[in-house]
């Protein structure tokens, strides 16, 4: 069964995926954060959680079927429970012939969340997609489908994890179709592809908006932050009654799915292909770079990216750039580009999730409406026990073996009350080719040092 992560400390799994959890590999398994699915990183101010340290010293192993419908606990002497929220299945939501969103299979649907109660499972996280409520016109919010969702969920009495996405999944559904960007911000696409994300070749990614519309109106009038605001809004204004009652965890999408990075590893359209490094996605906004370089007196170094950063299916051995010469990331120019290529990945983060939290501000202050804020980073593990660690940097994470890359980012986190979700919780070292140099387990450490040290939160495991 596949590890979905989320939030209050809970697990998020699949429902349509299988067990295969292996019983003597458990045993063998780090306890350091391996099985914490989202970890609180804020304690003081207005955010505050009903659930308050959920994990203690619990592991929920497995849902397996074979448990005859009950979740494996490890309880300690605090005797606590770990939430467990099941993830909707990507297909639940399709486009018909006619381009209407519905929900499939609904008597299927109904009887699998019955039976999800019944076996312990505390929540349903579901993906309310930008494409499916405003996808026809500007400010048109059509919550219908999501009404009879919450609904569904609601009378099942489970409660909800809710991700506001603010992505396409159109390259990474597997063929099952997909949802893309509102139609009306791909019609603005066809005319100006610089709303996109570009890569060296001048590749375009209409997987997410560039953080380089964040503060340009180029969207019928708005700015990317002003639309993602606006739809935050409608979204808690239609749903206020289910605040803290049915929705307890609210997830802000912040770049490809719903990850706060570049889409430097783009999957499912021929051009990416693990284990690559990927490629750096800057050259829609190359306006911005140059004026970063004119401030520091080095005009020359705003015309383009590196040149040297090889491919998306590059190797990071002799790559000249990830390697420790002249004209590498350790460089002058490498250690101005990589701070100002992560820089606006931090920034982007900042404004939306400071939207987010002044919206959700007056729940806060009560505790039958405190819902927790969640935001979500990739988690690339890939080449992480290299001296540069390329692919986490071609993703906009200036983290290598001589700088933290994570500090920044999870200090705005917990500036702005959220809790951390990080994919790849359920794997090992020993389960990924040594050829690649991966280390999903030093990347969930560094990050879990980085926050017990910024949030002087207990550790949970």
């Amino acid at each position: 069964m596949a590890c979905k992560c989320g939030g209050r400390g809970g697990f998020y799994y699949s429902m349509n995926a299988e067990a295969s959890f292996d019983r003597d590999s458990r045993k063998t398994r780090n306890s350091l954060l391996r099985n914490v699915s989202a970890i609180r990183i804020f304690r003081s101010g207005f955010f505050r959680s009903k659930w308050r340290s959920v994990a203690g010293n619990h592991r929920i192993l497995s849902m397996d079927a074979r448990e005859k419908s009950r979740s494996t606990i490890l309880k300690s002497s605090k005797d606590k429970r770990v939430p467990i929220f099941v993830m909707m299945p990507v297909d639940t939501i399709a486009v018909d012939a006619s381009g209407s969103p519905r929900i499939r299979k609904i008597k299927a649907l109904t009887v699998s969340l019955k039976a999800l109660k019944l076996a312990g499972v505390h929540g349903i996280g579901v993906e309310v997609w930008w494409g499916i409520v405003e996808r026809f016109s500007p400010f048109d919010y059509n919550w219908s489908l999501y009404e009879e969702l919450f609904k569904l969920i609601s009378d099942s009495g489970l409660k909800l994890h809710v991700a506001l996405s603010f992505h396409s999944n159109i390259h990474s559904s597997n063929g099952k179709g997909g949802v893309s960007l509102p139609l009306w911000i791909l019609e603005i696409g066809d005319v100006n592809k610089d709303i996109y994300y570009r890569d060296r070749h001048g590749f375009s990614n209409n997987d997410y908006l560039t953080l380089g519309v964040d503060q340009v109106p180029l969207l019928s009038g708005r700015t990317a932050l002003q639309c993602y605001e606006d739809f935050m809004l409608s979204f808690i204004n239609k749903f206020e009654s289910l605040i803290g009652s049915v929705i307890e965890e609210i997830s802000i999408g912040l770049g490809p799915s719903g990850e706060l990075r570049y889409p430097a590893h783009p999957f499912g359209d021929g051009r990416w292909k693990f284990p690559g490094i990927g490629e750096f996605q800057c050259y829609d906004k190359m306006e911005d770079l140059k004026m970063a370089a004119c401030r520091i007196g080095k005009p020359q170094w705003g015309d383009k990216g590196p040149q040297n950063a090889g491919c998306y299916n590059s190797l990071p051995s002799g790559v000249p750039f990830f390697e420790e010469g002249q004209e590498s990331f350790i460089s002058d120019y490498g250690r101005f580009f990589l701070e100002w290529y992560s820089g606006r990945l931090i920034c982007h983060a900042d404004a939306i999730l400071a939207k987010a939290a002044k919206i959700l501000k007056r729940y806060q202050e009560n505790d039958q409406t405190s819902v927790m804020l969640v935001a979500k980073i990739g988690g690339i593990y890939w080449w992480y026990q290299t001296v540069s660690h390329p692919a986490e940097l071609t993703a906009g994470y200036y983290n290598t073996a001589l700088r933290d890359g994570y500090d920044p980012v999870l200090s705005v986190l917990s500036r702005h009350g959220a809790a951390l979700h990080i994919p790849c919780l359920e794997m090992m070292d020993s389960e990924i080719p040594p050829t690649y140099l991966c280390s999903p387990e030093g990347l969930l450490k560094q990050a879990w040092i980085i926050i017990s040290l910024v949030a002087n939160f207990p550790l949970l495991i």
